[in-house]
This record gives structure tokens, sequence and C-alpha cells, in this order.
């Protein structure tokens, strides 16, 4: 019954890791090129919500856990994060990386499509120097490339420090959030502060905003659990079916009529296909 339930939770994570992923990015990229009146939301100050939610999130998790138990609760998060204090450091490094990564997509969503966002995060795609005229194409794409580069790093470091650990991912999930907290307010006042000042935090903020905040929020439980149940190589494979269904979601639904991506989706398809074949005789 138990190994039962590990890879029913193992492909259920997946499942929903895929339905996150695209829905973000579909959705992130709507709410970024939306004609409105009054400035746009900040990208910084909706990482930061993000975080915050994330972390309520989780300490509900832990409560619910803990029976419910406030004393438990506390106990919990007094002995994993103030008396550890160089356990609750190593998660510095992935939360930092993974706040910079989270501000470079809405960067790169502002400037790209949604199928020209996703391919370089899985695959190295060659770009015709026609297809750069634009600067923000260009700093789209170098968005995506840093994002790309650093996340594998983050992902496998994560993963490493869950693995190890008998704490609840809920807990490690915690003290990620709250790094993510402070980097993500420092680049609130370094990169925004003016605009803060003049407009507010939530300037510009509607209900499609809050729906792509709530989005990325789930989307760091969502990867917790895959990291925990799964794994991060399977982790990518969910990421690259949500890079075929970005790209037909994309074509079918907003004109995007760059047929190239489609036959490299079908490639990569293939890709997944061999991969899995592999895996299942290793």
């Amino acid at each position: 019954m138990f190994p039962y339930l590990m890879s029913y939770k193992k492909y259920v994570s997946l499942g929903v890791l895929v339905l996150q992923t695209t829905s973000l990015v579909l959705t992130m990229r709507y709410s970024r090129t939306l004609q409105s009146e009054g400035p746009r939301y900040l990208a910084s100050s909706a990482v930061v919500c993000a975080e915050v939610l994330k972390i309520v999130a989780c300490m509900l998790l832990v409560f619910r856990d803990h029976s419910f138990s406030v004393r438990a609760l506390n106990q919990v998060l007094r002995e994993e994060i103030i008396n550890k204090p160089l356990l609750t450091l190593k998660l510095a490094i992935p939360s930092g990386i993974y706040t910079l990564q989270n501000n470079l997509l809405y960067v790169a969503l502002s400037n790209l499509d949604a199928a020209t966002y996703q391919w370089p995060t899985e695959v190295t795609s060659v770009t015709n120097q026609e297809d750069l005229t634009a600067g923000s194409q260009l700093m789209g794409l170098l968005a995506v490339l840093v994002a790309c580069f650093s996340s594998g790093f983050a992902g496998v470091y994560f993963e490493k420090i869950l693995k190890e650990s008998k704490q609840s991912v809920w807990v490690r999930n915690i003290q990620l959030g709250l790094f993510g907290l402070i980097f993500g307010l420092g680049g609130v006042f370094v990169y925004d502060g003016e605009r803060v000042r003049e407009n507010g935090l939530f300037q510009g903020y509607n209900g499609l905003t809050w729906t792509v905040v709530a989005l990325q929020a789930l989307g760091g439980l969502v990867i917790a659990a895959v990291i925990t149940y799964a794994d991060n190589i399977l982790k990518g494979f969910a990421t690259s079916i949500s890079i075929i269904l970005s790209t037909l979601i994309s074509y079918f639904f907003w004109l995007f009529t760059q047929k190239v991506f489609l036959h490299s989706d079908m490639l990569l398809f293939q890709c997944l296909y061999l991969s899995m074949q592999m895996q299942q005789k290793c």
C-alpha cells in the first residue's frame, strides 16, 4: 500500500506541475501585455506577494501535520529555523537563485511570447539575427538563459537538502520562503523603490495579477512536492510537457504563427519518449 501511495503522490505532483507551469506562463504573459489604464503592476512586488502567500500556506500545512497545535507549530519553527542556523543559512543559496529566477520570469514574459520563453529553459535554440532586431526580445532571451542555467543548480541543491533531511518539506519551504522574502523586498527597494513611493506597492493590481501571484506561490509548493516524491529529472520531464502544452495553446488560441515551434515540439515529444524508454531499461 505504501509504495502505491508514494507512486500516486509522485504522478499527481508531476501532473499538477505540468498544469501549474503552463497556466503560470500563459497567464503571466497575458497580464504583462494587457493594456490597462494606470501603471502596470510591479514584477518585484508580485514576487514578494508570492513568497508571503507560500510561507502562509506552508505554515498552515505544518500546523495541520501537528494536529492543529499552535504550541507544536511554534516549537517546530523555533527548533528548525532558530536553533539550526547553519542549516537555515544553507537554504539562502537556492532561495536567492529562485528569487532571481522569478524576477527574470517577469522580464522574459514581458518581452517574449509564451512559447519562445519556454523553449530556451529546456533546450538550446538557435535564433537568427533578424529575430533579435528588437532590444526587448534580446533582453527577454537573456533573462531566460540566465534563469535556465541557475535553475538547474538550485533544483539539484534543494533536492540534496530535502533528501538528506528528515524534516517536513513544508518546514524547508518556510525557510526557503523567508530568505526569498528578504531578497524580494531588497529587489523592490533597489529597483522599484521610487515607483513604490509614488504609487504604492500594489499599484496596477487586479484580479488577474492576484491569479498570477497565486499560481507562482503554488509553483513553489508543487516543485517541493515533486522533488520530495519524485526527483529533479522527472521535474524536467514535466516542464518539457508543459512546453508542448504552452506552444499548442499559444498557436491555436493566440494565433502564434511560428510553426517552427510546432515542429520542435514534435522533436521534444520524441526525445521525451526515448528518454522514458531508456529510464525503464535502466
